[in-house]
C-alpha cells in the first residue's frame, strides 16, 4: 500500500520575537489517505459485528394488551354505579317513610275529629299510634296501640283535667286512612286526673281550697261572708266510687272559724252546735267577772257537771273561783257547752263573751247541706255505644284526684 507523502510545514518566521506556537493547520489530503488505508468492506463488517451496548438495545414489539386496561377502566367505573344504586335506594327509602308518616298524620288528625265529634268535647283530643310502618298495620286493618289525650271534659259542677288512655289490638272497619269507618278496641286502660286547682277555680270561685288530706280524703277550707263577718270555713271531703263509671263526695266534719273565740259545727250531736275554742276559754277563766256571768247560769252550771255548792262556793271566794275555773277538766267542759242554747235565754251573755247576736242566728239558719253543697261534687264517665268501661282505683295525689280506667270491647265509629 502506497502511504502519501505528507508536506511538512516549517513556521513562518516572524518579524519580531515572539515565544506564542501557531497550530499546524489541517490537511484534508490526510484525512483521504487515513480512510484509504481501512476499506470500506473491512468499516462495514466491522460495523455489523460490532457488541452493541445495553443502553442501545430496544425492546421488542409487542402488540398492545386491550384487556388490561378495559379491566382497568371497568373497576374505575364500577364504583359510581354502586354509588347511584345506594342513593336511589336511599331516595326510596326516604319516600316510603315520608308517605308512611303523612298516612299516619292525616290518621291521626281524622281520628281526633272523630273523637271530638262523637265525645262532644269542646277542643279536639290528641291522637297518638304507635307501631312502625303505619301501612303495613293499615294494610292488615289493625293497630298495635292507640294512645288518646283529651283535655277539659265538662263533667257537671267540675272539669276532668285530663282523661289518658292506651288501647292496645285494635281493629280497624275501613279501606285507607281516608276512608276509616271505625275501630274495634279489645282492651284500653287509662286515667283521670280532677286537679284541685280546677276545682278551687269552679267550686269556690278562688275562695276555696282543695288539698290532699290521706287516701281517698280530700281537706277543704275556704272563707264565708255572713252577717257583716268573714268566718273561715273547712271541711272535710271523702272520695268514694259511685257505681262503675262515678265518683262521688261525703262531706263532713264542717265547722266554721269565728276569729278565734268560737266554732260552729252546723247539725246535731254532742259536737255540733256554737262552741269556745281552748283559747278564748283559757282567757275567759282567767277574766273572773265574765265567768262569773257564765256561773250564774243554771243550763251552763248543768251542762259543765259541777255541784251547785261548788259553785257556789266559787262565786263567793277568789281562791276557790281560781281552783274551780283552772282545773283541767272545768276547762275542758267550758269548750262543750252549746253556746247556741244559752243565747236563747241569755242573749246578752254572748255579748258579754264577745259574739254577735245577729251572726248566732244567722249561723243557725244556715243549714248543714247548704254548707255542705260548697265543697260536693260528682261525675260519671260518658257510656259507651259497646263494650264495658268502669272505674277501678280511686286515689288522692298531690295534684288531685286520679282514677283508673279500664275498658273492653269498645266500639267506636260504625
Amino acid at each position: 500500500m502506497r502511504t502519501p507523502h505528507t508536506p511538512t510545514h516549517h513556521p513562518a518566521q516572524s518579524d519580531g520575537p515572539s515565544t506564542e506556537r501557531v497550530p499546524p493547520s489541517r490537511n484534508p489530503y490526510d484525512e483521504l489517505a487515513a480512510l484509504a488505508d481501512h476499506p470500506l468492506e473491512d468499516f462495514l463488517t466491522a460495523d455489523s459485528t460490532q457488541t452493541p451496548q445495553d443502553d442501545d438495545v430496544e425492546a421488542p414489539w409487542t402488540p398492545p394488551n386491550h384487556r388490561r386496561g378495559s379491566r382497568r377502566r371497568n373497576r374505575a367505573t364500577g364504583l359510581p354505579t354502586v354509588v347511584r344504586i345506594l342513593a336511589w335506594a336511599l331516595t326510596l327509602a326516604c319516600l316510603v317513610t315520608l308517605a308512611d308518616r303523612w298516612a299516619l298524620l292525616y290518621a291521626e288528625h281524622k281520628a281526633s275529629e272523630r273523637l271530638k265529634d262523637e265525645m262532644h268535647l269542646a277542643a279536639a283530643p290528641e291522637v297518638r299510634i304507635g307501631g312502625f310502618p303505619f301501612l303495613t298495620q293499615l294494610a292488615e286493618r289493625r293497630l298495635d296501640s292507640v294512645r288518646v289525650t283529651v283535655p277539659d271534659i265538662p263533667a257537671h259542677r267540675v272539669t276532668l283535667t285530663q282523661v289518658t288512655a292506651t288501647a292496645d289490638d285494635i281493629r280497624i272497619d275501613g279501606d285507607g286512612p281516608t276512608a276509616v269507618r271505625g275501630a274495634l278496641v279489645q282492651q284500653m286502660r287509662g286515667r283521670v286526673l280532677l286537679s284541685f286547682a280546677d276545682m278551687n277555680r269552679e267550686l269556690g270561685a278562688s275562695q276555696v281550697a282543695f288539698t290532699a288530706h290521706g287516701p281517698g280524703r280530700v281537706r277543704a277550707h275556704g272563707a264565708l261572708h255572713l252577717a257583716g263577718h268573714d268566718l273561715r270555713v273547712q271541711a272535710d271531703v271523702g272520695i268514694r266510687r259511685d257505681g262503675e263509671r262515678g265518683i262521688a263526695t261525703s262531706v263532713d266534719g264542717i265547722r266554721l272559724d269565728i276569729g278565734d273565740v268560737a266554732t260552729y259545727r252546723p247539725g246535731a250531736g254532742p259536737t255540733e252546735g256554737l262552741h269556745l275554742t281552748h283559747a278564748s276559754a283559757r282567757r275567759l277563766t282567767r277574766e273572773a267577772e265574765k265567768i262569773k256571768a257564765m256561773l250564774a247560769v243554771p243550763a251552763i252550771v248543768h251542762r259543765l257537771g259541777v255541784p251547785d255548792s261548788a259553785v257556789r262556793a266559787a262565786l263567793h271566794d277568789e281562791d276557790k273561783l281560781h281552783r274551780l275555773t283552772g282545773a283541767p277538766r272545768f276547762l275542758h267542759g267550758l269548750t262543750r257547752v252549746n253556746l247556741v242554747d244559752v243565747a236563747l235565754a241569755h242573749p246578752r251573755l254572748l255579748e258579754r263573751l264577745g259574739l254577735d247576736l245577729s251572726l248566732l242566728t244567722a249561723l243557725t239558719r244556715l243549714t248543714r247541706p247548704q254548707i255542705a253543697d260548697r265543697f260536693s261534687f260528682a261525675f260519671q264517665l260518658p257510656k259507651p255505644p259497646a263494650g264495658a268501661l268502669q272505674l277501678r282505683r280511686v286515689t288522692v295525689a298531690k295534684d288531685g284526684i286520679r282514677a283508673d280506667v279500664s275498658g273492653t270491647g269498645l266500639l267506636l265509629g260504625r
